[in-house]
């Protein structure tokens, strides 16, 4: 499990002044990014080797919203890894108050730069090594 903090600027905020749905995707985004540098496999790293991972599906359940100035802690961890797919699982809390805002999931695989299925295990065993410990010590949902 990893925990990522992101306080809300005003121009992701909607005419209710709150943040705009599509900002919570983007915010999951750069949370996984993140988490792969934590996990030592920094995104600029696979695609330097060639590997790029792709977003199959995204999905968001809105409990509470996010408003300007309100930081949003994301945790997040890895479940479901096959070695070419799996998820990234996300439960968004405001750091203030502590309200569940979001929950969701994000289904991914992993290509070559033509957007050929490609192996971790085959091709970068230690990165597969890396995924496999993640996806074995995250629940199922956070």
């Amino acid at each position: 499990m990893y925990t990522f903090e992101r306080t809300a600027k005003y121009y992701e905020t909607d005419q209710m002044g709150i943040v705009h749905h599509s900002n919570y995707i983007r915010w999951f985004e750069e949370a996984r990014i993140a988490l792969m540098g934590e996990m030592g496999i920094p995104y600029r790293t696979m695609e330097e080797n060639g590997i790029l991972i792709p977003v199959l599906s995204v999905t968001c359940t809105y409990k509470h919203p996010i408003r300007f100035d309100e930081t949003i802690v994301l945790e997040l961890g890895v479940r479901n890894y096959t070695g070419t797919r799996f998820e990234v699982v996300y439960t968004g809390r405001q750091k203030e108050t502590g309200l569940l805002s979001c929950t969701g999931v994000s289904q991914h695989c992993f290509t070559t730069k033509d957007l050929k299925p490609i192996r971790l295990k085959r091709h970068f065993p230690a990165w597969h090594e890396i995924f496999a410990h993640a996806a074995a010590e995250a629940p199922d949902t956070l």
